[in-house]
């Protein structure tokens, strides 16, 4: 990889983000973090992405919000969506709404980066 990719991580866990953003760093991409959606927002509003992993259950705007702001405003930019909540209906809604793909909480990590890779080379 010539440029790194930009990757932004969205979730309200704190521990959950900050081990996720370690890992994404050590594989070589450039990782910003942010605790919810509203933060996202104002990251997104400054600064682009090739990719979010986004959160879907976070207090005030949750993960569909954000992925559509990113939709509307970064078309561009790739979405995975995260969910603790593994059920088909936040699949199929992610989905919907124009999110790459999704994983389900708590994620394997070499599937996760699979999933990554595959998202960004499409």
């Amino acid at each position: 990889m010539s440029e790194k990719k930009r990757l932004l991580v969205v979730d309200d866990e704190d521990a959950l983000r900050t081990v996720l953003c370690s890992e994404l760093k050590s594989e070589g991409f450039a990782v910003q973090d942010a605790s919810d959606g509203d933060e996202a927002i104002d990251i997104l509003e400054r600064d682009e992405f090739d990719l979010v992993l986004l959160d879907i259950k976070m207090p005030k705007v949750n993960g569909f919000d954000v992925l559509k702001h990113v939709k509307e405003k970064h078309p561009s930019t790739k979405v995975v969506m995260l969910t603790g909540f593994a059920d088909l209906k936040n699949a199929i809604e992610s989905k919907k709404l124009g999110a790459e793909d999704f994983v389900s909480k708590p994620y394997d990590l070499v599937d996760l980066l699979t999933t990554i890779e595959r998202v960004l080379s499409e």
